[in-house]
């Protein structure tokens, strides 16, 4: 992915988790590990960045990170608490301080009335804190935008994690 705010993002990301001796993790289903990829891109990357858990498929995320099935079932892949519970997750199997997930519907098609294309939930671990969740209706636009806006907010809402 070739875009100058991400790389902006990413780059200041490793930079501050470098200076702050913090590990990153990654958890992600719609953006396929594009989170994992603008990170990595990073010179010194491997300073901070521990692991990148692509969980396309919910037994990805049942296997890998421990989603229960039955909160699965129960709301759905995109949904807040698979996000947070695919934070926890990642934080608990990787080690990491701070952790990221994405779940979410990048299109084109796939969206419903109560979870539209462009919905996107990103939640954010790190140790001794309470998770936070956060919901994004991304504007309509190509399956690369959504993914594209879901790693600009998921570099930021890492950010905010490192504070």
């Amino acid at each position: 992915m070739t875009d100058k705010i991400v790389s902006q993002l990413a780059a200041q990301l490793i930079k501050d988790a470098t200076a702050k001796g913090l590990t990153v993790a990654t958890a992600e289903s719609c953006t396929g590990g594009l989170i994992a990829a603008a990170l990595t891109d990073v010179p010194g990357a491997s300073a901070v960045f521990t692991h990148g858990f692509v969980t396309y498929a919910n037994e990805a995320k049942r296997d890998l990170i421990g989603v229960p099935q039955a909160m699965l079932d129960a709301h759905g892949a995109v949904s807040a608490p698979v996000a947070q519970t695919m934070a926890e997750g990642a934080l608990r199997t990787s080690g990491a301080d701070l952790a990221v997930s994405v779940t979410g519907i990048a299109g084109p098609g796939g969206g419903t009335p109560e979870k539209p294309v462009g919905l996107v939930y990103i939640a954010t671990a790190t140790k001794g804190s309470v998770p936070t969740v956060h919901r994004h209706l991304f504007p309509k636009g190509s399956r690369a935008f959504i993914r594209l806006l879901t790693v600009r907010a998921a570099l930021r809402h890492l950010h905010i994690g490192l504070s």
